[in-house]
């Protein structure tokens, strides 16, 4: 197993370290020689416990940086321990920015020097009192150092963060912008040549379609037709830009609810189909309406397209629709029979409509597969159950 960086253990366990190294190697120091402190006749267990007394104060170095530093100072005096002064002022060093601070504890270290060289102990000379001086001054500015550099960091990590948020924000603004447009140019283009469809077929079946039972029946699905695709159209701009829906804008287009496809709903459209000329029978086992709204209304959406594509690239043929509500997910199949008759080559067709949906069972981690079977078409889409369900369908 790869060691950890000492830099990654978490702080106390770093403390931890500390204090046990300090305390062996002051006692181990008290023992192998004699005490080089000012106050001298101590035996030599008496310095060996405060040696592992100022050890054991580093524990508490980060909580009570000042407190440590000046306990380590005096004791230093008694049990020669420059390691356990160098750890004291290096954290004091490392946490406090004040100038002023770090000049006092380097005075003090040097007053600390001149006591051990004019102490009056038969040991005490210039190596005892620079020591001293440097076991002070030198940790104090490494550890200034490296808290500086420390706050640098920080700062440069906190402005990298805010860039990036700023460029989500941006981003997300570009995106919505984007959205806005797309949705202008919907309700501007489309809804308007859709409602004029509408208007149109509401004209010519209250006037010269009124007594032909058969061109009145078309002008009413032309105009059902219509109104469903106002509503449609009138939910996916208020996923691009709500704030067009709730402001008011797109006249004629009432607010649709989203809901799920029940049996009923799905018979509807079969019904539809029907009434166009197309051959469909449905076969529903289960109850659609319980699933989750987005597998409801991507159900809704496969069945509706499908039929669509029936009736404009297979006219004659014979559609089989069967839905069926497992344990696992719904499984559903469309397919149709081979054409009787050729295409109309008027109907226009971009080739988006089963990539579409594919991409929308994609989304609730479903599967979707399209092609040619036995002279005709199928289409087989299986929808999985999933705890966490999108609170919102795509459009």
């Amino acid at each position: 197993m790869a060691a950890t960086p000492l830099s990654r253990w978490p702080p106390r366990r770093v403390d931890a370290l500390v204090t046990a190294v300090v305390v062996a190697l002051g006692i181990a120091d008290s023992w192998v020689k004699p005490s080089s402190g000012l106050l001298t006749g101590l035996p030599t267990p008496v310095i060996a416990a405060c040696a592992a007394a100022v050890g054991l104060s580093l524990w508490w170095r980060r909580r009570r940086p000042h407190l440590v530093a000046v306990f380590v100072t005096v004791m230093h005096v008694v049990s020669f321990t420059p390691v356990a002064l160098a750890a004291a002022m290096y954290t004091v060093g490392s946490l406090d920015r004040r100038l002023k601070v770090l000049f006092a504890y380097g005075v003090a270290g040097f007053v600390a020097g001149l006591a051990g060289l004019r102490g009056g102990l038969p040991n005490a000379g210039i190596r005892e009192a620079a020591y001293s001086l440097a076991a002070i001054v030198g940790p104090l500015a490494v550890g200034y150092a490296v808290g500086v550099r420390r706050d640098l960091t920080a700062a440069v990590q906190a402005r990298v963060a805010v860039l990036e948020r700023e460029n989500r924000l941006m981003d997300e603004r570009a995106r919505a912008e984007e959205r806005a447009e797309i949705a202008r140019e919907m309700h501007d283009v489309v809804g308007h040549r859709v409602s004029n469809m509408v208007l149109s077929a509401g004209a010519l079946e209250s006037g010269p379609a009124a007594g032909v039972p058969e061109a009145a029946r078309t002008a009413e699905l032309i105009r059902s037709d219509g109104r469903q695709a106002l509503e449609e159209l009138r939910e996916i701009l208020g996923v691009l830009s709500p704030s067009r829906v709730t402001a008011g804008e797109g006249a004629g287009v009432r607010a649709a609810v989203p809901s799920g496809p029940d049996t009923e709903e799905l018979s509807d459209l079969v019904a539809h189909a029907r009434e166009r000329g197309q051959e469909v029978e449905l076969r529903v086992n289960g109850h659609p309406e319980i699933l989750p709204l987005p597998m409801q209304r991507a159900l809704h959406r496969i069945v509706r397209e499908s039929l669509t594509n029936a009736a404009k690239h297979a006219p004659g043929a014979t559609v089989r629709v069967d839905v069926a509500c497992r344990a696992d997910g719904v499984h559903l199949s469309v397919a149709n029979t081979a054409p009787t008759r050729a295409a109309s080559s008027d109907l226009p067709s971009g080739g988006h409509g089963v990539v579409g949906l594919s991409e929308r069972v994609a989304l609730l981690g479903g599967t979707l597969t399209a092609g040619p079977h036995d002279g005709g078409f199928l289409l087989s889409a299986f929808i999985p159950h999933r705890r966490e369900a999108p609170s919102r369908g795509a459009p």
